[in-house]
């Protein structure tokens, strides 16, 4: 009888006791995690409301400044509106009337014009000072900060400068050109047919410096030991250049077409300053068509009709670029 009394509490105190602390260390932990959780949810919450405020003045910029005045201008594009009144809605004949539009086709054809040279011959001649300032030629610090100096030199001191270097009669340029036996130089500026070809040269003399700086960035990521095992491998210069730089550099110029691109497609400074629109026609582009028609004319309906057109031809040039660069990485 003692034994089993002895027995029956020594049973029963250490389970009644193990249930009562397992409903402590159950009871314990609950409030603990349910305390932890609600202030891991404070801090994500403070952290959020943190990058909230930096993004938000951004957005309120983005919405006000750029987006806003978008969706007005696909609006304006189906109205008659010249600043003055209420905008009439008058639905395609904007578009329509773009159609019959001899100018607006003139303007399109020049700035098409316009992009497939200009962009070409930037990326080559960018391309091409990138490699050899890569080098670490004597003297590669001074090269790059003038090539790059034009880019961030004001573009009326540009066109001015350029326009005294192209006169017909007293320009250096043609001085140059009489001096290898051309008789008969062309008059640049002056002429319908040689205005274009001027302004090509000098927007991709401005702009090759900068462009030289991105390839410059994109050849510090090529991995040297991938051309020394080329080289060991007996690849010559070109075939290193063909099969281990241009690949490497694939991220680098697909950004740098893209940017070009959009570039050319929205030139208008360069061309104001330079010829104005002229000799006739033959410089005009959709950019001062568009500025012709809404701030000198104001028929601000027709120029974002124009403004749209362009809009596309952007968006479409450059969704066929992602389209191909991504055939190509996959």
């Amino acid at each position: 009888m003692s034994t089993t009394t002895v027995g029956g509490p020594r049973e029963t105190g250490p389970r009644g006791t193990g249930s009562h602390r397992t409903g402590t260390h159950r009871t314990g932990p609950r409030r603990a995690g349910s305390r932890g959780a609600g202030g891991d949810r404070g801090k994500r919450w403070h952290r959020s409301l943190q990058g909230v405020s930096f993004v938000l003045p951004n957005f309120l910029g983005f919405g006000l400044l750029t987006l806003g005045p978008v969706v007005a201008l696909f609006y304006l594009s189906f109205t008659n509106w010249n600043v003055f009144g209420t905008a009439r809605w008058v639905g395609l004949d904007n578009f329509t009337r773009l159609a019959r539009d001899a100018s607006f086709h003139r303007a399109l054809l020049n700035t098409l014009y316009y992009s497939a040279l200009h962009i070409p011959l930037t990326l080559a001649l960018s391309l091409a000072l990138a490699l050899l300032l890569d080098r670490g030629l004597r003297g590669a610090a001074f090269f790059r900060t003038a090539a790059f100096f034009p880019y961030v030199t004001s573009i009326v001191a540009i066109a001015i400068a350029w326009n005294l270097l192209f006169s017909k009669d007293a320009g250096p340029v043609n001085q140059v050109l009489g001096l290898f036996g051309v008789d008969d130089p062309p008059g640049w500026t002056a002429s319908s047919d040689w205005a274009m070809p001027a302004v090509i040269l000098v927007g991709v003399w401005r702009e090759m410096g900068y462009y030289m700086l991105l390839f410059l960035a994109g050849l510090q990521t090529v991995p040297p030991e991938l051309h020394e095992a080329a080289r060991i491998d007996g690849a010559g210069a070109w075939q290193r250049f063909r099969n281990v730089t241009l690949p490497c550099l694939r991220p680098t110029t697909f950004f740098v077409t893209v940017m070009l691109t959009i570039g050319s497609f929205k030139v208008f400074d360069l061309i104001l300053v330079m010829t104005n629109g002229g000799p006739g026609q033959s410089t005009l582009v959709l950019s001062q068509y568009i500025y012709q028609k809404g701030l000198v004319e104001n028929r601000f309906g027709y120029a974002s009709a124009v403004s749209v057109v362009l809009f596309g031809l952007c968006m479409a040039v450059t969704a066929v670029q992602f389209a191909v660069n991504r055939r190509r990485e996959d």
